[in-house]
């Protein structure tokens, strides 16, 4: 559960920043995710929207279905942009930081998505040059429906903080988590995702077994879990609550209920989530800084 790390976690911030320069290190699944957000939030235009990658097949299409800039090095973002996104695997954001690090100054901002690399250890890869913003967003920022744990370090500036939180909620909600609480983040909102897809295959899966056709089965399955998402959003109610209203009495859903309890489904829920943020722990454990 999320803490009271501030006085009101879902606080409107908001800020113009339409003239401001945003910059990408790195356009794969996650970093493509957040700049088609960005763009369809209308946050800045799309020519202030810069992007690196040095596989240049991840920027063409981006090129050409949004108008983005594409630049040939991770100097030329830092020379364009205030705001510069490392979206890149946990294990080469050293590199790429410690890289720019020199060029870097008090009025940039860096927005981490990397897994397990904590703010500490961010801002020792950056020489304390500029800002560091710690996120953990997720890939339903695609269609603006996306989940980002941030954690509000008291050192960052309220403005780069609101700057940073206009950026991520373009393409969905933010929630400010501690430091320590991160971890738990990933498991339950950046990592939930795949949680997710897997269950509905296995849904869709069941019915094709019972004699459902594959593309019907997909789309009573993601659209049942759409809106049980939705009820349980709009109504604030408990889930358990919720699960109830739908197992009657000797009923055909207490039946299946049953047999999930029987073979531990929340338990091994549970014990993903356990994993997944330990994992995310021992991810910022890392000797390269």
């Amino acid at each position: 559960m999320i803490s009271n790390y501030i006085q009101d976690t879902r606080e409107e911030i908001t800020m113009n920043i339409e003239n401001i320069a945003i910059g990408f290190i790195g356009a794969g699944n996650m970093g493509a995710a957040m700049i088609k957000g960005i763009i369809k939030g209308n946050v800045t235009k799309p020519e202030k929207v810069y992007v690196y990658d040095p596989l240049s097949e991840n920027i063409k299409q981006l090129q050409e279905d949004f108008g983005v800039t594409t630049v040939t090095s991770p100097e030329e973002i830092v020379e364009a942009c205030q705001v510069i996104i490392p979206a890149v695997k946990p294990h080469i954001i050293s590199d790429v930081l410690t890289g720019i690090a020199d060029m870097l100054t008090e009025q940039h901002i860096i927005i981490s998505i990397a897994a397990g690399i904590t703010t500490e250890q961010l801002k020792a890869m950056v020489k304390d040059n500029c800002n560091v913003v710690r996120t953990m967003p997720n890939t339903p920022a695609l269609v603006g429906e996306g989940m980002t744990a941030m954690v509000k370090d008291p050192s960052v500036p309220a403005k780069y903080i609101n700057l940073a939180c206009t950026i991520l909620k373009s393409f969905g909600e933010v929630e400010f988590v501690s430091e320590e609480q991160i971890h738990a983040a990933t498991a339950i909102s950046g990592s939930s995702p795949a949680y997710a897809f897997l269950f509905l295959e296995a849904l869709a899966d069941g019915g094709v077994m019972m004699g459902l056709p594959r593309e019907q089965s997909y789309r009573m399955a993601t659209q049942s879990l759409l809106g049980a998402a939705k009820l349980m959003k709009e109504t604030g109610k408990h889930p358990g609550e919720l699960k109830d209203m739908v197992c009657s009495p000797s009923g055909t859903t207490i039946e299946a209920v049953a047999l999930l309890e029987y073979n531990g489904f929340r338990g091994t829920i549970i014990e993903a989530v356990r994993t997944c943020a330990e994992k995310s722990e021992m991810m910022g454990k890392i000797d390269k800084l």
